[in-house]
């Protein structure tokens, strides 16, 4: 990249148009940058129309109106546009896969049932093509989760832009990941075990759920004994290590289970093994069940709304209107896609699975919060995501309306304070295409990738 166009990042914007940011990710120190005269949505408060926002050394200073300009802070005119918090994926493989039928680019299953010592901020690829596609639709930041067995490992919260782990990370680990079995068998063309054999091992991986969790009890009350006189060293085992936090209550178990009888196993589980916090991932018959989980003061992260049920007999919008159904019970939700390798490539599209739960029952502003202020809250981090205000994280974005539109263009994305690029590998193809050898009857016009 030239000077000349280094340069170009961040200046004030005129015409209402949004420069693109085209630093590099990573970048050691944002600088101080002014958003002026949008309509800001703190989401956490009152819109503020023709407001402020000051971002300075990656973190929001103020938000307001007429608030002063930091020396040497550039001033970005807003004006016509609407200001708010990214977006947070709170279920996700990205960073994790890649090409689906490409086995080496797919990290994010593991072998074996039980495997708590997987840290998922160690496998994400920073590389990743899908990273710049989601992030330029106004998603900041995402809830990286591994998968495979019973016990899958430890997630992490993870900024969309940087070199490497380091960079990426904003929290880890931020819970443990517990894959809750079917408790009914499946009867489908692609399930080639017999129902006892479906059922055996149904109860085998619940078996060794609970013998895992006796097991780091047992290691870490060996562990703690060691400070006392003739007790000899334990050899460390990064397995139960890695179960401590859960045991203690440093971090939530996010069980995932869909189906009522998945829950009801689920909740006597955690009464039996008595953890201290708990979430509840995808979540599809937690509606049934919303007063008890209400009374637990567990959280849903609820999976994608743009599906179909789960059986046939039920209605088409089930899965549109569970958070509806969940907020008017008060139980805590926040929204993802689903959060499976087949999503990945459309993570992108999380604020309509939010726009659609509006459109069953969810209100429109609960809506924007189960996509941003939620999920900061569920995943730990409120005090540094999910909202504008000051002393958080300048996770910020320029749009030319409601994000939740799907006609809406986001047209400036910040990352930690710092201006992004806005260019991904389907708007390098775009104008690639765009810029082909053309016959005389071909069309003369150029259009506007969606994104870019």
């Amino acid at each position: 990249m030239s000077r000349a166009n280094r340069s170009l990042v961040g200046l004030a914007l005129t015409c209402g148009a949004i420069a693109l940011g085209a630093a590099a990710p990573g970048a050691a120190r944002a600088e101080s940058i002014v958003l002026a005269g949008g309509t800001v949505h703190p989401v956490s408060g009152p819109v503020i129309e023709n407001g402020m926002v000051v971002m300075r050394d990656g973190k929001i200073e103020a938000v307001g109106t007429r608030l002063n300009v930091p020396p040497g802070a550039k001033v970005v005119s807003c004006e016509g546009r609407h200001v708010y918090p990214g977006m947070i994926s709170a279920l996700s493989v990205l960073g994790l896969t890649e090409v689906g039928s490409v086995v080496g680019t797919n990290d994010w299953q593991e072998t074996g049932n039980v495997n708590p010592n997987v840290r998922a901020e160690v496998q994400i690829n920073p590389e990743s093509d899908l990273l710049p596609v989601t992030r330029v639709n106004g998603i900041t930041s995402a809830l990286v989760v591994p998968r495979g067995g019973a016990i899958a490992g430890t997630s992490a919260l993870i900024h969309l832009d940087g070199w490497t782990e380091e960079d990426m990370t904003v929290r880890a680990p931020v819970g443990l990941h517990v894959i809750w079995p079917a408790m009914t068998p499946v009867r489908a063309w692609w399930e080639t075990r017999s129902e006892e054999e479906q059922r055996r091992s149904r109860d085998a991986m619940i078996d060794s759920l609970k013998l895992a969790f006796d097991d780091a009890r047992a290691y870490w009350k060996a562990r703690e004994a060691e400070s006392r006189d003739g007790v000899p060293r334990h050899d460390r085992d990064v397995k139960w290590e890695a179960l401590g936090k859960a045991l203690r209550g440093e971090i939530p178990v996010l069980i995932h289970a869909s189906a009522l009888n998945q829950i009801r196993a689920a909740l006597r589980f955690v009464d039996e093994e008595k953890l201290p916090k708990v979430v509840l991932v995808g979540g599809d018959d937690a509606w049934r069940v919303a007063d008890e989980i209400k009374r637990r003061n567990i959280a849903v992260i609820c999976g994608a709304t743009l599906e179909l049920p789960p059986r046939r007999d039920e209605p088409y919008d089930d899965a549109m209107a569970l958070p509806g159904k969940l907020a008017a019970a008060g139980v805590r939700f926040c929204i993802s896609d689903g959060g499976g390798p087949f999503t990945a490539p459309n993570a992108r599209n999380l604020p309509y699975h939010a726009s659609m739960a509006a459109a069953y029952g969810l209100p429109k502003e609960e809506a924007l919060k189960g996509v941003t202020l939620y999920p900061a809250q569920i995943l730990g981090v409120a005090d540094k995501l999910g909202s504008l205000e000051p002393g958080k994280i300048a996770d910020v974005i320029v749009t030319n309306g409601d994000p939740l539109e799907i006609v809406t263009t986001v047209e400036q994305v910040y990352i930690a304070g710092k201006a992004v690029s806005m260019e991904t590998r389907q708007t390098r193809l775009f104008h690639k295409y765009d810029e082909r050898p053309r016959g005389a009857k071909a069309r003369t016009h150029t259009m506007r990738p969606a994104g870019g």
